[in-house]
């Protein structure tokens, strides 16, 4: 877990994910040599602060956005949230403006507007995040940023074994997308990827639990070509890796942007459930973390 704890205090907000894609350049650079195949890195200004790594002869993208929610400081004392962040009093909230670090207070007023608590006035758009804590018990994670540090984590577990296939680090995600049409459309147009999975965390529900394994989608706000679905759970049952069916009628993901592209390429979302999202204390069942590996690492090889 120690991998996951220190992507958890890695900086990544909506719209400045260099921080994150910096360790993770670092990290593959570092660790590809024990790697089953070294994939090529592609990577740079062209890339923004997206990464996309290619293994061998890849038939299907795993899509891991790198991007977290937060809050830009606005004028005097308010707060604007970056993505959709749990505004919860007293929550502890960490950043740096020109004159230094910060650790102050979040507060939620009577009208409900967000505001910081903090000994001085802080720079105008500043970027203020959850304090990192990190806490790893028998059976459960609990820290701020698991969606979708935690993501990354899996991604980059896969990498170690996969043979065939694409990695790609997305940006924007929290915040209303906006990476994923162009990265699409590399993956399409230069490698003929017509498969896709969305490696990333979903919610806790009456029908999705802890404890009781990854969640395959079958649909959110968005729905998947139900084939292509079908097929993800028959590897499941087949390799016997612990799943639930998710069934939502909101929420949403990379997928979204997929499915809008005009590039005919299927996709599903596949993710270990989390409590108390978006908020400092979210909180996985270890037994789904390694669920979720499996089942990558299955897909990855017989989709």
């Amino acid at each position: 877990m120690q991998l996951l704890k220190t992507l958890t205090s890695i900086p990544g907000p909506s719209g400045n994910e260099k921080p994150v894609r910096d360790f993770i350049l670092n990290y593959v650079n570092r660790e590809m040599g024990s790697w089953k195949v070294r994939p090529e890195i592609l990577a740079g200004e062209v890339y923004q602060d997206n990464i996309i790594l290619v293994f061998g002869n890849p038939r299907t993208a795993v899509f891991s956005h790198i991007d977290t929610v937060g809050f830009t400081v606005r004028y005097e004392d308010q707060l604007v949230p970056i993505g959709g962040p749990e505004a919860i009093t007293g929550s502890k909230l960490v950043g740096r403006d020109h004159i230094g670090e910060i650790s102050c207070e979040l507060l939620v007023d009577e009208e409900y507007h967000v505001r910081y608590k903090f000994g001085r006035p802080i720079a105008t758009g500043t970027e203020l995040l959850y304090k990192p804590d990190f806490r790893d018990t028998a059976e459960f994670i609990q820290s701020p940023y698991l969606d979708n540090r935690l993501g990354n984590y899996v991604a980059l577990k896969l990498a170690e074994t996969l043979e065939n296939g694409i990695i790609v680090f997305s940006t924007w995600e929290e915040h209303g997308g906006g990476a994923v049409p162009f990265l699409i459309r590399e993956l399409y147009e230069k490698y003929k990827i017509t498969q896709a999975l969305v490696c990333d965390i979903t919610w806790v529900t009456e029908g999705v639990r802890h404890g009781e394994g990854v969640a395959i989608s079958m649909r959110d706000r968005n729905i998947p070509r139900r084939a292509f679905v079908e097929r993800i759970i028959a590897l499941a049952q087949k390799n016997q890796v612990a799943f639930q069916i998710e069934v939502e009628g909101a929420g949403s993901s990379d997928g979204r942007e997929i499915q809008q592209s005009p590039y005919p390429i299927d996709w599903c979302f596949v993710g270990a459930p989390e409590d108390h999202v978006h908020s400092p204390d979210e909180k996985v069942h270890k037994a789904d973390i390694e669920s979720m590996i499996q089942l990558y690492q299955v897909l990855m090889k017989e989709l």
